[in-house]
């Protein structure tokens, strides 16, 4: 069966069904086409909030951004497509690992990204994601009456909200990271930039400080999709420093301009398990529970309220 006789079956499916479907920059443009919803991190979890008013919610994006939903939500069905799905990210940090760091630094509050599993956001003060992650450190840091923060587990990130903030922000752990983002080197923007001088390089706040230094902007994908779309008419070429679903969502939204990955294969491959197949699958069989996602009672309420607290602080 083709793509468009897939979307063309996945649209009609949907139409009959009390269901809205979240798709994340990341996914596969053909998944990102038939979303109701498009969005990064916070957007997605403002519209599971606020938004997704329907009994079933398939979530096209990994396992963290499936749990928050549920959070959200706790009396609708959140549906994630793949359940094997998950951010390789959140594996750094665990929930002892946020209990010990508290410990040791009293009064410290603990900013934990939302890329985290939801045990491990029910031990934090407050959730974050790269929209809001300085604005977050600000607000949190001044509420504890506090000159640092604890924060993970993506410690690019973490050093991002110290540079943007002025606070100090002890990572948990040193060494966490997002492999796509990382693996940009300062070598691969000096070679992007001599084959496209003119264009304009912008760069998610998950990669490592010397790549973001020699950005045109930082920003998470809404906030680098606003700047193009904004300044399409103004500037012809950019450079993109993130995962490609980004890249091909902006070049099929703005033909005129011309769009280059920082670098090659920038891929997150847990994002691109999902497919139409499976989202189709999901519409024949919503009560399907092997695919449901519905985080333990004890472990929703804790981590609703740093969440809650972020979205109130967003």
């Amino acid at each position: 069966m083709t793509t468009k006789q897939l979307q063309k079956d996945v649209m009609k499916l949907k139409k009959n069904k009390d269901v809205t479907i979240l798709a994340h920059y990341y996914q596969p443009i053909e998944i990102q086409e038939i979303a109701d919803f498009l969005g990064d991190s916070l957007r997605l979890s403002q519209i599971a909030k606020e938004k997704a008013n329907t009994k079933y919610i398939i979530f096209a994006g990994v396992d963290f951004m499936a749990e928050t939903a549920s959070i959200l939500n706790r009396h609708k069905h959140v549906l994630i497509p793949n359940y094997e799905s998950c951010c390789p990210m959140a594996a750094y940090l665990t929930p002892e690992m946020v209990i010990d760091f508290k410990e040791k630094n009293p009064g410290l509050p603990a900013v934990v990204y939302v890329n985290s599993t939801a045990a491990v956001k029910a031990e934090s003060d407050i959730c974050c994601t790269s929209s809001n992650a300085v604005k977050i450190v600000k607000k949190i840091s001044n509420e504890f009456n506090s000159n640092a923060v604890l924060f993970g587990p993506d410690s690019n990130l973490a050093d991002y909200a110290e540079q943007m903030s002025g606070i100090k922000t002890i990572k948990m752990p040193e060494n966490g990271h997002c492999y796509v983002h990382s693996q940009i080197s300062l070598e691969d923007i000096k070679a992007i930039r001599k084959l496209h001088p003119e264009a304009k390089l912008l760069v998610h706040p998950e990669c490592k400080r010397e790549v973001r230094e020699k950005a045109d902007f930082v920003g998470s994908t809404a906030h680098m999709y606003n700047y193009a779309k904004q300044s399409s008419s103004n500037i012809q070429d950019f450079i993109i420093g993130t995962e490609e679903g980004l890249l091909e969502r902006m070049t099929q939204d703005f033909p005129e301009n011309k769009f280059y990955s920082a670098k090659e294969k920038l891929i997150c491959h847990n994002m691109k398990k999902h497919n139409l197949e499976l989202i189709k699958y999901l519409l024949e069989n919503l009560d399907d529970k092997a695919f449901e996602v519905k985080v333990p009672l004890e472990i929703a309420k804790k981590a609703l309220i740093p969440i809650n607290r972020m979205l109130d602080y967003s």
